[in-house]
Formats: structure tokens, C-alpha cells, sequence
């Protein structure tokens, strides 16, 4: 039997971030192979990941990046079970450094795919089902491309957005950062009322004239009230017609003109833990 030193219990921790005792074992079971450890604990990572496949993964960092000449952003959640292993300073560091590699790609499908040091990301989330013994996964994945994107991330990474404006104008940092605060507190349905689902609509306008009945409206008035309600239901609930929560009785769409009179916010995106 090798026998196996410290160092290399070391070496092999810091590449795959294992307990030390896993790493002792891993290095013993194959007489001191260093490679041949990595592929002791990834085994151990898929039957634990076999096991745990059908445990909710609920908890987690979401995290939001941006390249470094704004003009694309994503937001991705990296999901685990328990708010004990989100908190963890490792597991945010990982979703951190996953968020960036993800720049680079258009889907969750091609993220999966990528190389993460060595070894494909999907295989890194393995490796550490095993290593943390919970369900890891990547959840949520969006993308966004504008003339300038900016990011903000809410405290204790459970909700993170982007959000796109028209042109890279002085201030357009601080406003898209503004912004995407407002899209994480207020959680809107859409940019604008275009970006409303008609079934979203429909269900409203519903609701609306089933109020309106239990109070005793007469049928023929229904539509016209309703249609008031829906415009009501536009400024509440999409981005741009919402008072924006930091001003003083503006609109979004008022507060980026107030950066520059030519700017708008044209899309965003919004990822939150549990959604």
C-alpha cells in the first residue's frame, strides 16, 4: 500500500474541494494515483447525485454577470437543497465562477456542456453532489444582449437581474443597476404592456368583471370598466409604467429619461430562488 502524504491529501482537496478524510480514502483505495482519486470521488459523486435526483433543490445563489463592455448579460441560478450549503462561501464561489463561464454560451444545454478545468461543468456538479452530499444543479439560465446592460444581485444572492437600455450613456450604469433593483423588489410580468401574454390579459380581464359583478355592476358596463382595470393591472405590474420605487411619483420609463431623454430600457431578465 502507497503510502499517502499530506501534501498530496492537500493537492487533491484543492482540486475538487472534498473532505480531507474523502480524499485520504480516495488516495488510498488507488495506491496514490492522483487521477485515478478524482475519478473515486466523481463515482461516489453520481451515486450520490442517483440518489438525491428526486429531492427538491429549492435553495441556492443566484447570480448575475455581466461582459466586460455591457452589452450581454446572464443570470443563472446554482440550486442546492438545503439554505446551510447556499450560504456556503465555496458553493457561492462556484456559482460565481459558473455565472462567468456562462457569458459565453446561449442555453443551460451548452453551459452543461462547457469545460470547467478539465472536466465538463455538468461533471463539476457531480463531483460536488458528492463532495456537499446534496443535490447540485444549475436552474434557472438567461441571457440578455443590449447597447448597454447592467446587473444587481439582492442580498444573499436569492434574486438577481439584468437589465438592458437602449444606448451606453453617461449614468447608464447606475440606471440599469436602478433598474434591475426595481425588476428584483417589484417583480414585473413584462417590460411593457406588448409583453404581456393575451391568456395573462384574459385571465385579468375575467377577474376583473367577476369582481365587478359581486359588486353589482350591470352586465353591459363590464367591458368598459374592465378595460380600465387592465390599464391599471399595465402600469402595476410591467416594468416601464411602474412608479419607480426610489423617485417621487415617476414612472421607470420616466426615471431612465431623467438619465438622458433619449434612453429606454429595452428588456430584462430576473431569476429569484423559489420562483
Amino acid at each position: 500500500m502507497a503510502k499517502i502524504s499530506a501534501a498530496e491529501v492537500n493537492k487533491l482537496r484543492k482540486a475538487t474541494g472534498a473532505g480531507m478524510m474523502d480524499c485520504k480514502k480516495a488516495l488510498v483505495e488507488v495506491d496514490g494515483d492522483f487521477d485515478k482519486a478524482i475519478e473515486v470521488l466523481r463515482k461516489k459523486g453520481q451515486k450520490v447525485a442517483a440518489k438525491r435526483a428526486d429531492r427538491e433543490s429549492s435553495e441556492g445563489a443566484a447570480i448575475a454577470k455581466v461582459n466586460d463592455d455591457n452589452t450581454k448579460g446572464v443570470v443563472i441560478s446554482l440550486n442546492c437543497e438545503t439554505d446551510f450549503v447556499a450560504k456556503n462561501e465555496d458553493f457561492v464561489a462556484l456559482a460565481q465562477s459558473l455565472a462567468e463561464l456562462a457569458l459565453d454560451y446561449s442555453t443551460k444545454e451548452e453551459l452543461l456542456a462547457a469545460d470547467y478545468k478539465g472536466i465538463t461543468v455538468q461533471d463539476k456538479l457531480t463531483e460536488q453532489t458528492g463532495v456537499i452530499g446534496e443535490k447540485i444543479e444549475i436552474g434557472a439560465f438567461k441571457t440578455l444582449q443590449a447597447p448597454f446592460v447592467g446587473s444587481y444581485i439582492h442580498a444573499g444572492n436569492k434574486i438577481a437581474v439584468v437589465t438592458g437600455l437602449s444606448a451606453n450613456v453617461d449614468g447608464a450604469d447606475e440606471a440599469a443597476k436602478n433598474v434591475s433593483m426595481q425588476a428584483a423588489a417589484m417583480n414585473p410580468v413584462a417590460l411593457n404592456e406588448d409583453g404581456v401574454d393575451q391568456s395573462t390579459i384574459d385571465k385579468e380581464i375575467e377577474i376583473a368583471k367577476d369582481q365587478l359583478r359581486q359588486e353589482g355592476k350591470p352586465e353591459e358596463m363590464l367591458d368598459n370598466i374592465a378595460k380600465g382595470k387592465i390599464k391599471r393591472f399595465f402600469k402595476d405590474n410591467t416594468l416601464v409604467n411602474q412608479d419607480y420605487i426610489k423617485g417621487n411619483k415617476e414612472s421607470v420609463a420616466d426615471y431612465v429619461k431623467s438619465v438622458d431623454a433619449s434612453l429606454t430600457v429595452v428588456g430584462f431578465e430576473r431569476v429569484a430562488l423559489g420562483e
